[in-house]
């Protein structure tokens, strides 16, 4: 029994750990985007339908020695593998830098190239070991429960999900992560060999022959349309998992932290439901349904609503939907000859719903409409479950006005979705989701001609506009105004009109492009190609770059992958003028706001050179992260807060960053400083392998 109980907590631990942690390790590859950790449960549930397959595979058709060899051969490439890229990369499962991609045309692809070869073949072996453990002990155990293994491996899961952001993540580098995590990994193989070696010694009885896959008499197969509810509550659960996820990233930023909340929740609904039905009570979870969709459609009205209790709103919700989805199993559960499919089925549906979220919807929809739809979804299936002629606990009348009640809930959040979704987008000229959000254009100011514009919206963000009135084409507007952090670093700067050379991580509409001059050079760094495209004049409503007078070059893929290669091509940019314009947006990308990013924004910069860094931001306060970064590398700072006129420009806080104090002492610089006085910050520096957004909620 020992045996067993080690060798499932062990896999599930390490199931669950890896996650989190090769998913923080890729998220800087592909623009820190909320889409990588999505795209990454994707390929994480279709290995996890694929263990389960195979463990049913395997126990189904083959007697106990050919299980044994399969699943030893299994093992031992896998050891092989992971000794192997242990000595070609930091990690073995942590790949080197040139594995880093070189386009972002394909990211969905790259990703799932990138896992498949560092962490597939271990994972697949992980998620095998559950079911053929349960199944190795009921054969040598045949009168005792294999249930107590089933809870073991959800206890081990959810330790491993609640200790990577409290303990793992901030006290070791991602490189001893995968390492420690390698010799975990050593550790079950050892004990997944020795399984397979016992069974190899195990003599066969009638029971665990092939043939004893067949029903017992008395124990019917499962429907077709029992195992549809199967599957189809399993996806409703994993599209609220992966909807949500993305949701509470867009508002905040791609974190471990914010990663393995969801899950967690995910993981604690399932263990619950599963350890005893009185967790799950339709009718109440019907009413703290209703409660919490109501709750949601107001945070969908109120643009503005705090951030915390939105996270808290979301994760509620989660919570209850997946009771639901899960509670709903549990009571369809089968026979114990069929659970291995039940489980199957389970996981088969888990990887639709990942497929839908990460390579339908984005098709489909021009929004991030999933949560929507996985609420929507998760009534209907509540109505269809609770229409059956009996159910249990309930006489006539009171069924009746139960599910007529649950009925028109429905169909009035279907509506209401239905109405929230063509409204959103009703005046939207330009309207693209990809990889990397969402990108509408729309038309502002529409009877006024003087102020007649088009601004383009990432998410809920703007990210500039451009006046159409021909006296106001030019004027740079919103956080870029002549009287912002950068529009006084430009203008100031010595070097301004004579070839002054300006990088600008983050593209918008390419407003700063108004301040080239003849001979300047300005150059952009932009990840998402939609917004290159708008930039560069698609459709007709932004010319700021074709209208500039500098020579102005657009550098499509991650900012950071980009300058790396520069260097590593011996190509050292030499701005004048630095500007990170990549943290005003709803979600930020972390790995352009540490220690190692800023060493590497200045071996770009001048001696004489300034860096421009726009900290407006509606939830998070970065000035402390800033702040921390300057003194490392001995730069003075200056905070720039213009308050705008709310018409051609924003509200916007800009901290100007130079080595060389005389730069930022400009008259029209000190003018419009921001006095700091004896500010200072505790907070510890942020580096690749550490951040904690936590510490700068506003």
């Amino acid at each position: 029994m020992l045996y067993f109980a080690a060798s499932v907590f062990l896999s599930a631990f390490l199931l669950f750990q890896v996650q989190p942690m090769i998913g923080r390790f890729i998220l800087p590859w592909f623009g820190g985007t909320p889409a990588v950790w999505s795209t990454a449960m994707l390929f994480f549930q279709t290995l996890l339908t694929g263990g389960y397959a195979y463990a049913y595979w395997l126990i189904a058709r083959f007697r106990s020695i050919c299980q044994g060899i399969i699943h030893l051969a299994l093992v031992a490439v896998s050891l092989t593998i992971i000794l192997a890229l242990g000595v070609l990369w930091p990690s073995p499962i942590t790949p080197g830098a040139s594995w880093k991609p070189e386009s972002v045309d394909f990211p969905v692809g790259n990703i799932f190239k990138l896992l498949a070869v560092a962490v597939g073949l271990p994972y697949f072996l992980l998620s095998t070991n559950g079911p053929l453990m349960q199944a190795w002990f009921n054969r040598k155990f045949p009168g005792r429960s294999p249930y107590r293994l089933y809870a073991l491996s959800n206890l081990g899961s959810l330790l491993a999900l609640v200790s990577y952001p409290i303990l793992v993540e901030p006290l070791l580098t991602l490189r001893w992560q995968g390492r420690i995590w390698s010799l975990g990994y050593v550790l079950f193989v050892l004990l997944a060999g020795y399984g397979a070696v016992r069974v190899l010694r195990a003599k066969d009885s009638a029971s665990s022959q092939a043939s004893g896959s067949q029903d017992k008499p008395g124990v019917a197969r499962p429907s077709l349309r029992l195992r549809l509810l199967w599957i189809t509550l399993s996806a409703c659960a994993a599209i609220m998992l992966l909807a949500t996820t993305s949701q509470i990233s867009q508002e905040v930023a791609v974190i471990p932290f914010l990663w393995v909340l969801p899950l967690t929740i995910y993981l604690l609904s399932f263990i619950l439901t599963f350890s005893n039905e009185r967790w799950y009570a339709r009718p109440v979870y019907s009413l703290l349904l209703l409660i919490l969709s109501a709750g949601f459609a107001w945070v969908l009205l109120q643009p503005l609503v705090n951030l915390i209790l939105q996270i808290a709103i979301y994760s509620a919700l989660l919570f209850v939907s997946c009771m639901i989805c899960h509670g709903e199993l549990f009571n369809l559960k089968p026979a114990t000859k069929h659970l291995t499919t039940f489980y199957l089925m389970v996981s088969f549906g888990g990887a639709l719903g990942g497929i839908f979220v990460n390579l339908i919807a984005p098709y489909l929809f021009r929004g991030y409409w999933e949560l929507l739809i996985g609420i929507a979804l998760c009534w209907l299936l509540l109505v269809i479950l609770s229409f059956p002629k009996k159910t249990t606990g309930y006489i006539p009348r009171k069924q009746f006005t139960h599910n007529a009640l649950l009925g028109s809930v429905a169909v009035t959040f279907v509506i209401f979705a239905v109405y929230y979704i063509s409204g959103v987008f009703s005046d939207a000229l330009v309207a693209e989701r990809n990889f990397y959000g969402v990108i509408r254009v729309i038309e502002m100011n529409a009877h006024d001609p003087e102020l007649r514009a088009y601004s383009l919206v990432h998410g809920i963000t703007q990210q500039g506009f451009q006046f159409e009135a021909a006296d106001k084409h030019d004027l740079p507007t919103s956080y870029y105004t002549q009287e912002s952090g950068a529009g006084l670093a430009i203008l100031n700067h010595p070097r301004y009109g004579q070839q002054m050379r300006v990088g600008g991580l983050g593209l918008g509409v390419g407003t700063l492009a108004a301040y080239g001059q003849p001979g300047d050079v300005y150059r952009f760094y932009e990840i998402n190609p939609a917004v290159i495209r708008l930039a560069q004049g698609e459709g007709g409503y932004f010319s700021f770059l074709a209208d500039s007078r500098a020579v102005v070059t657009v550098i499509s893929g991650d900012a950071r992958l980009s300058l790396e290669k520069e260097l590593a091509a011996g190509e050292p940019q030499d701005f004048d003028i630095l500007v990170l314009d990549t943290f005003s947006s709803d979600s930020i990308p972390v790995h352009l706001v540490t220690r190692e990013a800023f060493a590497l924004y200045l071996r770009h910069l001048r001696p004489e050179g300034i860096l421009a860094v726009h900290i407006t931001n509606q939830h998070l306060d970065l000035q402390p992260v800033i702040w921390q970064l300057a003194d490392v590398y001995n730069l003075s700072r200056v905070l720039v807060e213009s308050m705008g006129d709310g018409v051609r420009g924003y509200r916007s806080i800009w901290m100007l960053l130079a080595r060389d104090p005389a730069l930022l002492d400009q008259p029209a610089i000190v003018g419009a400083i921001t006095p700091l006085g004896d500010y200072s910050t505790s907070i510890r520096l942020w580096t690749d392998d550490y951040s904690n957004l936590f510490q700068i909620l506003k």
